[in-house]
């Protein structure tokens, strides 16, 4: 039980894939923590996840209600802040930085900003442990497809955060640092299914930058999913990545549209916008294995190698959306299951998915 007792502290906790961890949590599935700590700058956000909790689960779910009254704790700050991020993490077991800007044109426009939440703020967790010599015993970075051969500069701020969890091995070997590298989640904020949705309430058209782009389709519970498992088997300088169906844009875009009479408009590739997503790059491919549901990334930094191993390849080409496509039906179907097609009512257009 990987929380049994621990004080866990996740960064942007109010996010999407932050609630759902939040949530899992709480519920005591892999076991009850002493203290759970959400770390957010944004207060409303927090506010809005207390309120819920207290009305959602008083009466539907025990565990969860009495946990949140007695583990989870807000604190308002920003990784950016090194005295925050120093006060969060005193006395943390368990770190996951889920504070991130991850919108990419947003990323594009404000390039000195991602790099101050992405790479400034993983680095404030290193150097808060290492200076203080605080007795964390695991840090989870939650980086993306986009850090994997990256074309744009939330992908670049990405890979760097990669490579300060990577190189903390050797710097802080008392701590283990691992990353976990995920594509498309659904429904979270500013992925294309809430933006669909949008569109198809007020009558479209349906945007689509161009017919041939593809998107692996990941769950934000297989999300929180990548974590645990990143918890539970991951080594010091390790990348896990779940292995994920993945879709054409066009495909998802016609299963919620359904029988509606609305226009798919192309609207031509974005700046800096990949055609598919890689989550393995061909450069990888040497040093990754496959582990249960998982393509684990062994670190590149001959200090965190297993001496006298010999990794036995599990790819041989890139990891791509493009690989392994599921027909429109299945796409359908998938959708069906996670209830995100449009008039579903326990969807929510935050991402919060909590059923």
């Amino acid at each position: 039980m990987i929380f049994d007792k621990k004080t866990v502290l996740v960064t942007g906790g109010t996010g999407s894939f932050g609630k759902i961890f939040v949530k899992r949590v709480l519920s005591g599935e892999q076991g009850t923590p002493k203290k759970l700590i959400v770390l957010s700058r944004d207060e409303a956000k927090q506010n809005d996840m207390r309120v819920s909790y207290m009305k959602k689960t008083a009466a539907t779910d025990e565990v969860i209600y009495n946990n949140f009254r007695n583990v989870l704790e807000f604190r308002i700050g920003d990784v950016r802040s090194y005295a925050d991020v120093c006060s969060a993490i005193k006395g943390a077991d368990i770190v996951i930085n889920a504070a991130a800007l991850k919108q990419v044109p947003v990323c594009e426009y404000f390039p000195g900003q991602a790099v101050l939440t992405n790479c400034l703020g993983p680095e404030n967790i290193l150097r808060a442990i290492r200076e203080n010599d605080y007795p964390v015993e695991t840090v989870i970075g939650i980086s993306t497809d986009k850090a994997c051969k990256p074309v744009n500069v939330m992908g670049m701020t990405k890979a760097i955060q990669e490579r300060i969890f990577t190189s903390a091995n050797v710097l802080n070997p008392k701590t283990r640092f691992i990353c976990v590298r995920y594509g498309n989640v659904l429904a979270s904020r500013g992925s294309v299914i809430p933006l669909f949705h949008e569109q198809i309430k007020h009558g479209g058209p349906v945007t689509i930058t161009v017919p041939e782009m593809t998107r692996f389709l990941l769950t934000l519970n297989e999300a929180v999913n990548t974590v645990f498992a990143a918890i539970k088997y991951g080594k010091r300088g390790e990348t896990y990545v779940p292995i994920a169906m993945a879709a054409l844009v066009t495909d998802i875009a016609k299963a919620l549209i359904g029988d509606r009479k609305i226009e798919i408009k192309i609207t031509g590739i974005r700046p800096s916008e990949k055609l598919a997503e890689i989550m393995v790059s061909e450069e990888e491919i040497h040093h990754c294995i496959k582990r249960g549901d998982y393509y684990v990334i062994a670190p590149m930094l001959p200090e965190l190698q297993e001496k006298g191993v010999k990794l036995d390849k599990a790819l041989t080409k890139e990891y791509s959306s493009d690989d392994d496509l599921m027909n429109f039906n299945q796409t359908l179907a998938m959708l069906k299951k996670q209830k995100l097609l449009v008039g579903d009512d326990d969807y929510s257009v935050d991402g919060e998915l909590l059923r």
